[in-house]
């Protein structure tokens, strides 16, 4: 075990090193504004992404002070809109029941940022954040998809091993929204 033990902090280190700070100061800022302006946080994500979308908003709304909500909290109203109007629909229909505005903004946790095919529910909701005016941030790896084209501000994990990419990207989540709700005044 102890190689791959290595390998993998290696890799961890390598990320570190690599990743870019201006778009996590892009990204602090956006947040910071949108607190100043008595905005709220919406966290959206899937899978391993969808649970640390849940963590996060504990933390923005304990540590940092910031009214942040996620959908999958609430998996009754969330099951409810997928059975009626299909899986793809979830998060932009929770979003206009929480009537985003301008004011707020969105953060995306997801490994592939979201394309047509995979992670639609995420690109409807980022394409409607953008017609309701909100700003968008998000944490994502790979090429980014479209949350690197939509967002505001994106921190894109760099892949450092093709095996692990979807690990290294949830782990930085965490690692990267630590950093980011404890930056926050």
């Amino acid at each position: 075990m102890r190689p791959y033990i290595d390998k993998y902090l290696d890799e961890t280190k390598e990320i570190a090193r690599t990743i870019d700070r201006a778009k996590i100061d892009k990204v602090i800022d956006i947040i910071q504004t949108t607190k100043d302006g008595k905005g709220r946080l919406f966290f959206l994500g899937v899978g391993g992404s969808a649970g640390n979308a849940s963590h996060a908003v504990n933390d923005f709304r304990k540590i940092a002070g910031i009214e942040a909500y996620t959908p999958v909290d609430n998996v009754s109203e969330l099951t409810s809109w997928a059975n009626d109007n299909g899986f793809e629909s979830i998060f932009v229909n929770w979003l206009k029941t929480s009537r985003l505005n301008a004011r707020d903004a969105v953060m995306v946790f997801s490994v592939g940022g979201g394309t047509e095919t995979i992670s639609k529910n995420l690109v409807l909701a980022m394409e409607y954040a953008r017609e309701a005016g909100a700003r968008i941030v998000s944490i994502v790896s790979r090429d980014g998809g479209a949350a690197l084209k939509l967002s505001d501000a994106c921190i894109l994990v760099p892949v450092v091993s093709n095996e692990r990419i979807t690990p290294h990207a949830e782990g930085w989540q965490a690692v990267l929204w630590h950093l980011i709700v404890n930056a926050i005044t």
